[in-house]
């Protein structure tokens, strides 16, 4: 079931090689540990060029030359690590036959019903009934065998018996690692339980061999969980799409629909692929892509995304994108890939790990050998005061070697980080933020400052009429038929906000101007009813010989208040301008070369998030809120004002806003820069983390930014922030809660404190869960419901 993707690349001298990528499910990869084992292992196969491991997907990506090796001689390799591969497609065997569909993740398993548990329960028995025959039935613990003449009881029977049953697939596993040179806890605790089983520790040994399977049992429980989320993900997108084909409806394989085909949605259906309403309307649920929380009205000529609820209506879509190029599947790729790459802090702590395990290893060894060097005869030594004893005797410094042999496993501050990342990352996937990878997911946490552009991202970039103003005895109704008529000719979006008011006001039969003509930078002008017909800037105007008082250049936006103010006579008064030039908005003149008829208003909403978005962030601790913008001064100081941000640049080239994100980065520290992913991509470049915004179905926005909201919603900004802070707080607690019990348990293994028992269940199977536990909490991280009062 592995997909092979073919790329042929130049090889030394005049000819190619072809080099293939084999995607294998590896279910039991599930930590840094298996990873590397499996990694050494590929490394001593000739031809293989690079191998992505992903213990967090159990997946594996290896790339290799055709003509050198094989697919086979990869699955050999994996396998000859201790790992079965369920999947590939040169698989000639029964079992990888019936590999999963999705090779993106590993299936779901059944943990405690597994071959592993069977085994680990039918040892758990043998120990308990041990256990009672030791302690509880000391008469009937008689001698049954014996051993190079060593009497072996009922109770060191049964332990045996479960040595067998649970130890033997835990020696298995710690052969594999020795094999490759792995110094991994398989071989740390199957070097524990062949050791104290050969020195007559019975108990040691099967209490050792029950609790490790049963602590592998609950890991792998864990890693199941966390995997689940992104197996939500990406089941979101149906299998199959009900196409129109010759007049009838065709159900097949999404994956087999061409770009162009019609689909059919039906109320209550997912859209099982991109594409565009040619037919009917219906309210569209989007959430799992952009992550509004409210259903979306589609109609025809409106996009909408595979994986989104036809919630009533029925929908025909065409098809944009197949299944694998859909948003949705880019999304699920990216989520893949971010977990793929290393954090800053899961690098330091493979490095770190990299010198604990010898170390604590090394400790172990001395641990054990070092009385047997120095006591000659077995003696005991009271600390005065703490009432610790020291035995003297070599079997019990042999048993806290090997204490110290379980503790020297680094497993649970090395899955700290990415068990912290899968869950964070998978979790804003799911509520329509994209997070390109676990460095951007801690940076985000770490900004002391968040730069905002305004248009589009503050506002809704999209222009509209917010006052009409009345000059001498001019109707509002005749203003728009003549603004409009003029503005039916031109493409600029000015022209298009006030077409639209003009409609929404049921002003109809438009005048058709003659002598249409675009004067560049001020205005347009044609002929109505044989007059001349002027509509721009009050420079225009000025130009034309009018005295308008208070008049200004114009603006891309505003705040928007709308209404319609009449002025006294045939010019306007000094206050009409000047409020509508105090509230930052675009004024359109409209009259000829002898009258005024009167003047619109046109202003860039702010988004209703946007003053709930700001404060959020200062509440969780953003020190520095800034807007950078191309706007004038005028514009820029009314929409700060009004959203509540710390300070303002107006007047910026795209030059200038990276300038503005340098200067940033140099007074508060590290900086995140909010953008629309394309005007503003030199700035999302330059600052430590780039956030586009609306970047569902845009491929330049999805590709350039470190992270994407997949929505136009401002609101999700301080649950990014959030998310990302939290995240780094829970990775903080998760390594040193890690280390401090592990370093705890060092110290009282030679103090004879700490049982293997203690060892295996507090520092191994304890803090393993516990840091999975704590990982997971991150996706009870909702985005606030962020709305201006």
């Amino acid at each position: 079931m592995a997909e092979k993707s073919d790329t042929a690349k130049q090889a030394s001298g005049s000819g190619q090689r072809r080099e293939l990528t084999a995607r294998l499910v590896v279910p039991e990869m599930d930590c840094p540990s298996c990873a590397q084992k499996v990694d050494k292992s590929l490394q001593r196969v000739d031809g293989v060029v690079e191998a992505t491991l992903q213990p967090t997907t159990g997946t594996a990506n290896v790339t290799y030359v055709s003509d050198r090796t094989s697919e086979t001689d990869v699955v050999e390799a994996i396998e000859a690590a201790g790992y079965e591969v369920v999947g590939g497609s040169d698989s000639d065997t029964d079992e990888r036959e019936k590999a999963v569909d999705n090779v993106d993740i590993a299936p779901a398993s059944e943990v405690w019903t597994s071959p592993r548990a069977m085994k680990t329960w039918i040892g758990t028995a043998f120990v308990t009934l041990g256990l009672f025959f030791e302690f509880l039935f000391t008469g009937q613990n008689v001698a049954i065998a014996s051993f190079l003449d060593y009497p072996l009881h009922v109770a060191d029977v049964l332990f045996l018996g479960a040595v067998a049953a649970s130890g033997v697939p835990v020696v298995r596993s710690g052969y594999y690692s020795a094999k490759n040179r792995s110094l991994d806890i398989d071989l740390l605790m199957g070097t524990a339980i062949i050791a104290a089983t050969g020195i007559g520790y019975f108990v040691e040994a099967a209490t050792l061999a029950v609790l490790f399977s049963i602590a592998e049992l609950l890991e792998n429980y864990a890693m199941d969980r966390s995997r689940d989320s992104l197996r939500e993900l990406m089941e979101l997108s149906p299998d199959e799409a009900t196409v129109k084909r010759d007049g009838e409806e065709v159900t097949m394989p999404a994956d087999e629909v061409a770009v162009g085909e019609t689909v059919v949605v039906r109320p209550g259906s997912k859209i099982p692929l991109d594409g565009t309403v040619v037919e009917g309307e219906s309210a569209v649920d989007q959430s799992p892509i952009t992550g509004e929380s409210v259903p979306v009205d589609k109609t025809v000529g409106d996009e909408v995304y595979a994986g989104a609820v036809n919630e009533e209506g029925y929908l025909e879509v065409e098809v944009t994108s197949t299944a694998g190029d859909s948003t949705l599947s880019r999304i699920i790729e990216m989520v893949q890939g971010a977990q793929a790459k290393k954090t800053e802090t899961e690098q330091f702590v493979d490095r770190f790990s990299g010198y604990y395990t010898p170390l604590v290893v090394v400790l172990a060894i001395l641990t054990a050998a070092i009385p047997l060097l120095v006591i000659a005869d077995p003696v005991s030594v009271e600390v005065s005061g703490y009432g610790i004893t020291f035995a003297g005797d070599w079997q019990t410094w042999f048993i806290r070697g090997l204490t110290l042999l379980v503790i020297a496993c680094p497993c649970a501050f090395v899955i700290s980080t990415p068990a912290s990342v899968v869950s964070g990352i998978t979790s804003a996937a799911k509520n329509g933020v994209l997070i390109k990878g676990g460095n951007y997911l801690e940076a985000m946490g770490e900004v002391d400052a968040v730069a905002l552009d305004k248009t589009g991202t503050l506002t809704k970039g999209e222009l509209a009429v917010t006052n009409v103003v009345l000059a001498g005895n001019t109707d509002e109704a005749t203003l728009l038929r003549h603004t409009a008529g003029l503005e039916r000719r031109s493409e600029h979006p000015i022209a298009e906000a006030i077409l639209v008011h003009a409609d929404e006001a049921g002003v109809s039969e438009l005048p058709d101007p003659t002598d249409f003509d675009s004067l560049t930078g001020k205005g347009i002008c044609g002929e109505i009813d044989g007059e001349t017909y002027y509509a721009g800037k009050p420079a225009l105007f000025e130009e034309l010989g009018f005295d308008l008082p208070r008049a200004r250049s114009a603006t891309d936006g505003g705040v928007p208040s709308a209404g319609t103010i009449e002025t006294d006579d045939g010019a306007f008064t000094e206050d009409a301008l000047a409020a509508l030039e105090r509230e930052g908005k675009t004024v359109v003149i409209v009259g000829t070369e002898s009258e005024l008829l009167g003047a619109i208003a046109i202003a860039d909403e702010v988004r209703p998030a946007s003053k709930g978005a700001v404060e959020r962030l200062h509440e969780l601790g953003v020190k520095h809120v800034v807007m950078l913008t191309g706007d004038n001064e005028g514009t820029a100081r009314v929409i700060a004002e009004q959203v509540g941000i710390d300070e303002y640049r107006a007047e910026l080239l795209p030059e200038g806003k990276v300038d503005a994100i340098e200067e940033l980065q140099a007074e508060y520290g590290e900086v995140a820069m909010v953008g629309d992913g394309i005007n503003d991509a030199p700035a999302l470049a330059t600052a430590d983390v780039g956030v586009a915004m609306g970047a569902a179905g845009t491929d330049t926005a999805l590709e350039t930014a470190d992270i994407a909201l997949m929505g136009d919603d401002i609101g999700r900004l301080p649950y990014l922030y959030e998310l990302s802070n939290t995240a780094n707080g829970v990775i903080r607690q998760s390594i040193w809660a890690s280390l401090g019990v592990k370093f705890m348990l060092a110290l009282g293994v030679p103090l004879g404190l700490v049982s293997v028992a203690l060892a295996v269940v507090v520092g191994d199977m304890g803090m393993s869960l516990g840091v999975t536990g704590n990982a997971m909490r991150l996706s009870r991280i909702e985005p606030d419901r962020i709305f201006d009062a």
